[in-house]
């Protein structure tokens, strides 16, 4: 029951990618369980329980949303800014140097870092993600799996998942910079 508790919020996300509507992901994620429990004494090892869950998971939740005839393009989850700079362009100088130093967090306490407020803008900075990008920092950074953890779980490449974290993480840090530049004014 521990492991279903801790596991199941993050499959239901998971789910969510694939399928229409949250009680379609409710379901995936109760025939991924089943399938888990039929299926423990094929498992073998070569991955972590974790991982060999969340692949049951997609696997079961692809096939959800095939059945409701609905296909989601992997762009549509990556989200559209796939062709977009992840620095303003405006940032660096002609040789490539920085025209202007991102905002130094040196100096200001602790507590405004890693306080309340700040882990609400954070969460709120992971929820405008595209869900893709959403989900491998969540798994990364805040549930702390490995990359081979993540992309084995979410069927992505080494490359799609570096593009994704990179792209989640340095939207994440916009949206704390500039929380952090309007306290420190």
């Amino acid at each position: 029951m521990e492991l279903v508790e801790r596991l199941t919020p993050s499959m239901r996300r998971v789910a969510r990618m694939f399928v229409s509507t949250d009680a379609v992901a409710d379901e995936a994620v109760q025939e991924a369980w089943l399938g888990v429990l039929q299926g423990i004494d094929r498992f073998e090892g070569r991955s972590s329980l974790r991982t060999w869950i969340f692949r049951i998971l997609v696997n079961t939740a692809k096939t959800r949303g095939q059945r409701e005839a609905r296909s989601v393009p992997f762009a549509t989850l990556a989200g559209d800014d796939l062709d977009e700079p992840t620095w303003d362009p405006t940032a660096f100088d002609a040789g490539g140097h920085w025209s202007s130093l991102p905002f130094d967090w040196r100096g200001l306490p602790e507590e405004r870092l890693t306080g309340h407020e700040t882990l609400v803008v954070i969460g709120r900075a992971i929820e405008t993600l595209p869900p893709m990008q959403a989900e491998v920092i969540r798994m990364r950074d805040v549930l702390g799996w490995s990359s081979d953890e993540v992309r084995n779980a979410l069927e992505l490449s080494d490359t799609n998942q570096r593009v994704l974290l990179h792209r989640a993480r340095a939207k994440v840090r916009a949206a704390v910079e500039k929380h952090l530049r309007s306290v420190s004014a």
